[in-house]
Parts: structure tokens; sequence; C-alpha cells
């Protein structure tokens, strides 16, 4: 063996693990290790930060609790690869926040065999996802002949203020003027409750207005003294929403995965009602 390392080598290698725990605390990524059965075991704060939930509740809970019900079955397959050894150096998903909002992670993860971990690092590209949707559809609004763009000018606020970085006005839910702030937290819990259950299950009324604490009759007087509209219009005015903010962000490429998307089983109703409410065929945009 041969001599020791000078007192002064190792305290500087104990500087430096020092100085890594530093900048795992202080880091803007969201950095985490991840054990092979599906729990955080380490995060750091932009982790909770980004997402909105305590540290206790992301490390006793699965990650794919909080991971896009559309997403989970690519989760679990690049999560198979990392078990199996391989490096995945980019692979992009969605979270869902505390406040139901969706969080795009670009992720770098590496597998830690010895131990049974994935060491994993992702970049917040929420705001760069909303931007390049935009464009997209502010490009596709521009190639509309004249009889599309009025068959679309009544929904046209349904696409572009919601995928710009402010949510915080419902007009592109159909309402002529912005509605005031207890009219508009009301209907975001309509709007969350819809899109978890678009991917999922059919959604009923019943359902909703369970969830909602009200009648049918309340939720029916309520959404029409909002928005003078229909709630069963409202759902598919969501619904529609959801496909637009899939066909945005250029991920998918089968008009069955935007009907899935939006919560419908039939591609070919899905389909139809997309044309008959834009005039556009859905396909020519894909």
């Amino acid at each position: 063996m041969g001599p020791e390392p000078p007192i002064q080598m190792r305290t500087k290698t104990r500087d430096d693990q020092f100085d890594l725990e530093y900048f795992f605390e202080l880091s803007p990524d969201l950095i985490c290790i991840v054990g092979f059965d599906g729990y955080f075991k380490k995060i750091n704060p932009a982790v909770a930060t980004t997402l909105g939930y305590p540290t206790s509740e992301l490390l006793n809970s699965p990650v794919d609790t909080f991971i896009h019900p559309g997403d989970r079955e690519l989760a679990a397959k690049t999560a198979e690869r990392l078990r199996r050894g391989e490096t995945v150096l980019s692979f992009e998903n969605r979270f869902i926040a505390k406040d139901k909002s969706t969080v795009w992670l670009f992720w770098t993860a590496v597998p830690v065999e010895r131990d049974n971990l994935i060491f994993a690092i992702a970049k917040n590209v929420t705001s760069i996802k909303k931007t390049n949707g935009v464009d997209r559809v502010a490009e596709i609004i521009s190639q509309l002949n004249t009889e599309q763009m009025k068959m679309f000018a009544a929904d046209i606020d349904i696409i572009l203020p919601v995928l710009s970085p402010d949510d915080s006005n419902l007009k592109w839910i159909g309402s002529s003027s912005a509605v005031d702030q207890k009219d508009q937290l009301w209907l975001n819990r309509f709007e969350m409750l819809v899109r978890q259950y678009a991917a999922v299950q059919d959604i009923s009324l019943k359902k909703l207005s369970s969830d909602m604490a009200c009648s049918q009759r309340q939720l029916f007087r309520q959404v029409q003294r909002i928005l003078g509209t229909t709630p069963n219009k409202l759902v598919r005015t969501i619904r529609l929403h959801l496909a637009w903010e899939a066909i945005s962000y250029g991920k998918y490429r089968t008009i069955s995965e935007i009907a899935a998307i939006a919560g419908y089983t039939s591609t070919a109703h899905f389909k139809t009602l997309f044309h008959q409410v834009y005039g556009i065929d859905i396909s020519e945009l894909l």
C-alpha cells in the first residue's frame, strides 16, 4: 500500500463532498434519486418548488402518482430501460403540479445498478413548450381559408390565450368577457376535473356535480350564469382544448392519440366533431 495522502488533500475531498451537497440544494434544475421500486429517495428543493407538493408527499408516494396519465406508459417503459442498465440521455414527460397545472420536464437519467437507484436531472421546459405551441397553432390558423375562419372564429379564444404564460383569464372557455375571481376559481376546479377524467373514463354530469359539491341542476345553472352555455358544451370545449394542446406540442402523430388525450374512444367520431366545430380535417394538422 502507498503512503497516505497528505492531510490537506483529505480535507479538500471532504470539502468537495460538502460542495456537491451545496450545489444539489441550490441547483435550479430538478435533481432526484429514484429507487427501482418507483419512489423518490432524495430530491433537491427545486423538485418541490416546481411541482408545488411538500417534500414529504413526494417522497412517500410512487413517482407515477405525479406523472400525467397520458405519459405514464412512456414513463414505465423508460424506467424499465433504466432498470436494465441503459442510460437515457433525453426524454420528455408531463407532471401534474399541486395546483393541477401541467409541467413539462426534459430528463437525463443514469442507472446505478449496484444500489438499485436512478440518478436523474430535469429541466422545466414548460414555457418553451407553450411558446412553441402558440407559434405552431398561430401558423395553422394563418393557413385557414375564409369559410374555415368563419367556423373557427367563435372558438378562437379556446386556443391561444391558455397556451400563453398567463393562464389566469378563463375567457377562452367561451365567455364574451373575463369572469370575476370567485367564478374563475369555480371554473378552474371544473376544468381540473374534466382534465382528470378525460383520459381515463367517460365524464358524467352526475360525477362532476358530485365532485363540485352541487346538484346537477345547480351545476347547469352555474355554468349557464357564468358562460351562457351548458355543462355538456363546456366539457366538450375543454376536451377540444386538450386536443389543441396535444396538436400544439407536436409530440403526437396519429388522430387516435389526439382523440384519446381528449377523452374520445372513437377516432371517427372525434375526427367528425373536430371538422364540424372548426371546419378543419385534423389529419392535415399532424
